[in-house]
């Protein structure tokens, strides 16, 4: 998946919470929240953009993914327990008794079934189920999929997007009407309920007083839609607000020593790349690319475009995402190098190259001007176009013979398989170029991604050692240079416990998984 959208920062910090605004809490304890999150749809089913923020909240999927370093992989969430076949092509999953939606129905297997049913049919992300050949409720708590190749299931049935479990009734009124979710109607098992949206300006959550689990605390989340990080800043260290999902990253050390708070990194799963047109002299000959790999400078686009919170990538698989390894080897800048394989090629005088990025990405606008200046010192020129990014993209698509040389992406997975989605669509060959866009063909790369694609769902150990040979090769034929992942940056307030973030569901806040200190402490 791709967004050109700013580098984000999850931020959490936060005053006395649960006082209402005459500081009365008559009983009710009150979260109050600045969200940078817009609703696009309120659709569960459809929804493929930033209101996952909210519908985190609302709705759940069979399983929850854990951050990198859990003690388990996944937590059980609709389902209570699951296992695969041993060839992976078989999937069951027990269904938690107890538990009803938000409108008074009980949840069975045929929801689910019904769900899924619906997300194969019309989801944004409807292509997660590919794998799905059948799906049956073979009893009221047993939920069984048959699968057309073996896939992982697990994380597919985990993803941000196309995977929640929503109330037949609900379901039954959206296909009759496309429009009966966006009055601001929920359906789903979470902690919390949809109780106001004013679009653009405020969303209002409830705790569901039947919500099988103990969570949450706050009885109400009073979420303010603000767009401009500077205005979330301010509203927050004004204690308009208890804490604020966004704040200018320039900010964050500022803003934790005036609140007394604390700054946490995580992982997160995006990925900025410089893909090269593999397909134009002097960009199809090897030793040319890794000469460029070995010109960019990496720490210092780290520390510019990203003051610093961000790692250097390990090809296109962010850290922390499957099939991450710290084996895959990286680049490092040595000009020397860098000149002398240049020679080798027969570049000794250099040459000239285009580069296009998206206009609206301020962190690649801050990061793009550092690689111009290291390749001018190997007497590589580079002429910069900023445009917009569906035109950059279109651009790119059309003719690789004429297209840009550079072309700088920002790249996550739509669900924790940086094997079946990073892997594949940037790099995998194709007749037509999607996200391929260094037009690369390597049939020694293609086989080794369709066979870790094929091992994932049954033998996830013998999947990461073939992607990492394939990511070996990425390394070696260097078709792209591999740049930074930014960092999740949270800045928790000494008033608040606090989940950590989990780079599996990054643009989702669990307000259920917050309370004040001394009241318990978040998973």
């Amino acid at each position: 998946m791709v967004l050109t959208a700013a580098l984000s920062v999850a931020s959490l910090v936060g005053c006395t919470a649960g006082a209402t605004a005459d500081g009365d809490t008559g009983g009710t304890e009150i979260l109050t929240v600045a969200a940078s999150a817009a609703v696009t749809t309120w659709d569960p089913i459809t929804s493929f953009s930033t209101e996952a923020l909210y519908l985190g909240n609302l709705y759940e999927p069979l399983l929850w993914k854990n951050a990198e370093g859990a003690d388990e992989e996944f937590s059980p969430a609709i389902a209570e327990s699951w296992e695969t076949s041993e060839d992976g092509l078989t999937w069951t999953f027990h269904i938690r008794s107890g538990v009803t939606f938000h409108d008074g129905e009980a949840l069975d297997a045929d929801a689910v079934v019904a769900s899924i049913e619906a997300a194969r049919e019309r989801a944004g992300a409807s292509f997660i189920w590919a794998p799905l050949d059948t799906i049956e409720a073979t009893d009221e708590s047993t939920v069984v999929m048959h699968l057309k190749y073996s896939a992982p299931m697990d994380l597919v049935a985990a993803s941000t997007y196309g995977a929640w479990i929503v109330s037949p009734k609900a379901l039954e009124a959206a296909a009759a009407d496309e429009q009966y979710f966006e009055a601001g109607i929920a359906a789903g098992t979470g902690p919390y309920m949809l109780d106001e949206y004013s679009p653009g300006e405020k969303v209002v959550l409830t705790a569901y007083e039947d919500y099988w689990s103990d969570e949450p605390y706050y009885d109400i989340v009073d979420i303010a839609i603000t767009p401009d990080a500077v205005t979330a800043q301010q509203m927050l260290t004004a204690g308009e607000v208890d804490f604020s999902t966004s704040i200018p990253l320039e900010n964050v050390e500022s803003v934790a020593e005036q609140t007394g708070a604390e700054i946490r990194t995580a992982n997160s799963p995006f990925n900025f790349v410089a893909m090269l047109n593999t397909t134009k002299p002097p960009l199809d000959d090897p030793l040319v690319r890794q000469a460029l790999s070995y010109a960019v400078p990496y720490q210092d686009i780290i520390d510019v475009s990203a003051l610093g919170y961000g790692t250097q990538s390990r090809t296109v698989v962010p850290k922390g995402i499957f099939p991450y390894s710290e084996d895959v080897p990286q680049y490092t800048q040595d000009l020397d190098k860098a000149r002398d394989l240049l020679a080798q090629a027969g570049h000794a005088d250099g040459f000239t190259l285009e580069l296009t990025y998206a206009s609206e990405n301020p962190t690649e606008t801050r990061f793009v001007p550092l690689i111009k200046d290291a390749f001018a010192q190997i007497g590589v020129e580079v002429n910069v176009t900023a445009m917009l990014f569906n035109q950059q993209w279109e651009a790119a698509k059309a003719d690789a013979s004429t297209a840009q040389d550079i072309f700088v992406l920002y790249y996550w997975p739509t669900y924790s398989d940086a094997g079946s989605d990073n892997l594949y669509s940037l790099f995998r060959s194709s007749e037509e170029p999607n996200f391929n866009l260094s037009y690369w063909n390597n049939p020694e790369y293609d086989a080794l991604i369709d066979a870790a694609g094929e091992l994932t769902g049954s033998d996830r150990e013998a999947a990461q050692a073939t992607y990492e040979e394939a990511m070996q090769l990425l390394y070696d034929q260097a078709p792209a240079l591999y740049l930074f992942d930014p960092q999740a940056v949270t800045v928790a307030p000494a008033g608040l416990n606090i989940g950590d973030f989990n780079e599996n569901y990054p643009f989702t806040t669990f307000f259920s998984r917050i309370t004040p200190t001394g009241a318990g402490t978040a998973d």
